[in-house]
């Protein structure tokens, strides 16, 4: 017998503890031992829930029990979860977490101390919720030279661009639309502002290359400036809006950004709606694999929390970690990467537009008062050059094909 104990018992910890007694038959057949819950921490009472038989409002319970052997997190935030981290693997009990913000800043350390104390640190639900791709970067794309990862990776933002996309509503609508339907928290800040989206690519570019890539290192635009006359503009030329986090190989040099982009129906990421995420890798032999599903949510989460729980069940007694090294990681600046950008200005500035940037094309039939067009591939410094010299700038988003 295999004990868990679950610490936090909200929507993703009573989701681990759904999943394994639902599919209790099938976990324990992958595991090859049988999976129990012994414990579930939680500061509150839960009268009348099962879960009273099993839970206690003190760590010391769980981390002074020799006979649990796994300890599953779903409680979020820094403090008290790398504590509680920290403790578990020193005790030689195995951790896995859905908490993307401890992976983000603390990944390297945790599986150093896994390494020390022959246990493992695992973590699938921390960037795609309910999609695979932790541990098929690590495992099963090892023959590859990744030279690009981009993600849909808020399910939040993703709904909300969807929704302005499909229905022409505007920002702060969406916004209010997306929090009555508990998409989106009364603070919306992490989501919208694009951090959520850069503590997950952070933890892919760190696995993908070895080393430690700082989220506070990735220059990041979130969704806020986004309008429903941006969206006009992309219905008309048959554009999406998506809200991108990625991270790209080009010779030495590894760059990283999470910013807005619009998308043709070419690109593989552009079907991905709703709350849906989805997350391109590009290797130079395998070429593109997508992959796509839940983003969030609590089965879909705590399916991948349990995925792990099951690896380490089958790995009790050997460590399988992937290279993750303290060492920074230190970026090339983003600004170098090359993009086509979208440009909208008001009418008074059409002048300067055709001089500084002789656009193929002007659409200045979609909003009244201004005028859009595209821009030749350009870095993000030259871009920035010819817009100084430029008034009456209203938005500018990049673009991909």
């Amino acid at each position: 017998m295999v004990n868990i104990a679950v610490l936090g018992y909200g929507t993703v910890g009573s989701g681990i503890v759904e999943v394994i007694k639902t599919n209790q038959k099938i976990v324990d057949a992958k595991a090859n031992d049988q999976l129990h819950v012994k414990y579930v921490l939680d500061l509150r009472d839960f009268p009348g829930d099962p879960v009273e038989e099993i839970l206690t409002h003190d760590f010391e319970d769980i981390i002074n029990d020799p006979e649990v052997d796994i300890v599953a997190e779903a409680m979020g935030g820094l403090n008290p979860a790398f504590t509680f981290a920290k403790r578990t693997l020193e005790a030689g009990k195995n951790y896995c977490t859905s908490n993307k913000a401890l992976v983000a800043a603390h990944g390297a350390e945790l599986m150093q101390i896994a390494k020390d104390n022959h246990v493992n640190f695992m973590f699938e639900a921390a960037v795609g919720g309910g999609i695979p791709i932790i541990r098929p970067l690590y495992q099963c794309l090892t023959a590859d030279d990744i030279v690009e990862i981009t993600g849909i990776i808020n399910g939040t933002t993703n709904y909300m661009l969807t929704k302005m996309n499909t229905e022409g509503v505007s920002y702060d609508a969406v916004l209010k639309q997306a929090q009555e339907l508990g998409y989106a928290e009364a603070d919306p800040t992490a989501d919208v502002e694009g951090f959520d989206a850069t503590r997950k690519i952070a933890i892919l570019s760190s696995l993908t290359y070895g080393q430690q890539v700082d989220f506070e290192d990735i220059p990041t635009t979130g969704i806020s400036k986004i309008t429903d006359k941006d969206f006009a503009y992309a219905n008309k030329l048959g554009l999406g809006i998506k809200l991108f986090a990625s991270v790209r190989k080009q010779g030495d040099k590894i760059y990283s950004y999470v910013a807005p982009t619009m998308v043709s129906d070419k690109h593989p990421l552009f079907p991905v709606n709703g709350v849906l995420n989805g997350v391109l890798v590009r290797g130079n032999m395998l070429g593109d694999t997508m992959f796509f599903g839940s983003g969030a949510g609590k089965l879909p989460t705590a399916s991948a929390v349990v995925s792990d729980i099951v690896e380490e069940a089958k790995n009790l007694k050997n460590t399988v970690l992937p290279t993750w090294t303290p060492e920074k990681r230190r970026l090339a600046d983003a600004e170098d990467l090359a993009f086509v950008y979208f440009v909208r200005a008001s009418k008074n500035a059409m002048f300067d537009a055709k001089n500084l940037f002789v656009p193929k094309e002007i659409y200045d039939d979609v909003v009244e008062g201004e005028f859009a067009f595209f821009t030749e591939k350009m870095s993000g410094k030259e871009l920035a050059e010819k817009l100084a010299k430029m008034d009456g700038v209203l938005s500018v988003i990049r673009r991909e094909d």
